[in-house]
């Protein structure tokens, strides 16, 4: 049997994994240019940053020439060095095979916010060219990573004056959503019964409240499936679950977890989204780990300098969140995990496009070392890659997600695809036991070079 020809790319060693990460530079990035806001009232300046706990690092901007990743790709002999200094600038453009050998990084990143901050100033916004931006790597500041996830997500439509009555529209109704699914039944209950009150009249004094009208479904001892108090009871499981996921949500972030009310706040407004979303959704419910989903796009959202939007950020999110989760519906749906379009099959995709374009690796991992694909590319794919690297790193890889016009899913597992490929030299060497741990601990890696081989799997290999 004749084996596929390996690319002369994948084996370079510009994709081979570092052996350790450099720390983060604590240089503020330089204040960005303002986009117009839909709102009249100018936008004050982005807090700055958002500092780790657990790690004493800062959350910047991925994309200020500070910045550079979780770490740079590590050389390890004459030859691999000469190699990594002719490749590094090709390759420090956000992931884009096209960066200008000649232009610099930082130069690069102002020119890309620059035209974004154009784009984005036009009437009618051109969503192909949005697209090819902002896949290359969005820049912090001014709110132009807010604004862009939400037309990328269709939450805005690319019409610039519709924005106002849109989120104006949107804004509302998640008021309306909450205000009806977020109501304990006893205040439910005591709202009837005031209507009632108001509305009865016994023996000719107005406010006594007839016994035949106190339905079934109101007493909180009733069984029924309409019962208000039934269902409150059964949905609190679910409410448990999301409690204590959403504490445990990025707890070495102080934006997400800690003491200070701003914390208490985010981490209230989230499990708010997470509840709304189970209620309407009964289908689905709630899952272990959507919290983790939701977590970027609160972020970015809440960071919004515009303060309207920043405090419509809860009902924006939901929105959001609800249209990402879209493209990945049933990989959330139990009884769907084994049909054709369950998580399975998802997986199975992966470890199919593995053996397309990489067959010596596909062939050691899972017939040599027999490592299925399903101990590591479950998380993977189901969490959308955030419990596998660095914040500022999810936000980068989720710009690309975002943005490809082939769809959140077939980007995920091009993605998921060149993590095995950017380390199959440690993973050829590897027996069962050490590329499991690798997989499931994935080491840290430049994402521009990740996003720019996943870009190069776009390119079917021949027979």
């Amino acid at each position: 049997m004749v084996k596929k020809r390996v690319p002369d790319w994948l084996n370079s060693s510009l994709w081979s994994s570092p052996q350790s990460p450099p720390k983060f530079d604590a240089v503020k990035p330089a204040a960005p240019p303002i986009i117009e806001p839909p709102s009249p009232i100018p936008p004050p300046e982005p807090p700055s940053t958002y500092s780790f706990r657990a790690k004493k690092v800062e959350i910047r901007d991925p994309l200020s020439s500070n910045y550079h990743g979780s770490n740079s790709s590590v050389c390890h002999s004459d030859e691999e060095i000469e190699s990594s200094s002719a490749n590094s600038t090709a390759s420090a453009g956000g992931g884009s095979a096209r960066a200008v050998a000649s232009a610099t990084p930082a130069a690069e990143i102002m020119s890309r916010k620059a035209q974004l901050v154009q784009e984005l100033s036009r009437k009618f916004i051109n969503m192909g060219e949005l697209r090819r931006l902002a896949s290359q790597g969005i820049p912090d500041g001014a709110g132009i990573r807010a604004t862009v996830w939400k037309l990328l997500l269709g939450y805005l439509p690319s019409d610039r004056s519709l924005w106002p009555s849109e989120l104006a529209k949107k804004r509302s109704q998640y008021k309306q959503f909450r205000e009806e699914l977020l109501m304990n039944p006893s205040e439910i209950t005591r709202r009837l019964e005031k209507s009632s009150l108001e509305n009865n009249e016994v023996d000719g004094i107005k406010g006594f409240l007839s016994r035949s009208e106190i339905t079934h479904g109101e007493h909180p001892l009733s069984l029924g499936k309409s019962s208000i108090w039934n269902q409150f009871f059964q949905e609190s499981g679910i409410m448990e679950q999301i409690d204590r996921d959403v504490k445990r949500t990025h707890p070495d972030i102080h934006f997400f977890s800690g003491d200070s009310a701003f914390a208490k706040s985010n981490q209230e407004d989230l499990r708010s989204i997470l509840i709304v979303f189970a209620k309407l959704n009964p289908g689905i419910r709630y899952v272990q780990g959507m919290n983790e989903i939701i977590a970027p796009l609160f972020y970015v959202l809440k960071n919004d300098p515009n303060e309207e939007n920043a405090a419509s950020a809860e009902a924006d999110t939901f929105f959001c969140f609800v249209e990402l989760l879209s493209g990945f519906r049933d990989n959330f749906v139990q009884q769907l995990d084994n049909s054709v379009v369950g998580i399975h099959a998802t997986i199975t995709r992966l470890s199919r496009l593995l053996k397309e374009h990489d067959e010596e690796l596909w062939r050691h991992l899972e017939m040599t070392t027999k490592v299925n694909p399903q101990f590591y590319a479950f998380r993977w794919i189901t969490l959308l890659l955030t419990q596998d690297f660095e914040f500022p790193d999810i936000l980068l890889i989720w710009d690309t997600l975002l943005s490809d016009h082939d769809g959140p899913q077939e980007t995920l597992l091009r993605i998921c695809c060149a993590m095995l490929i950017i380390v199959r030299k440690r993973l050829l060497a590897g027996d069962f036991t050490s590329n499991l741990k690798l997989l499931q601990h994935y080491p840290s890696t430049n994402i521009s070079h990740l996003l720019y081989v996943a870009d190069k799997l776009r390119i079917h290999l021949p027979a």
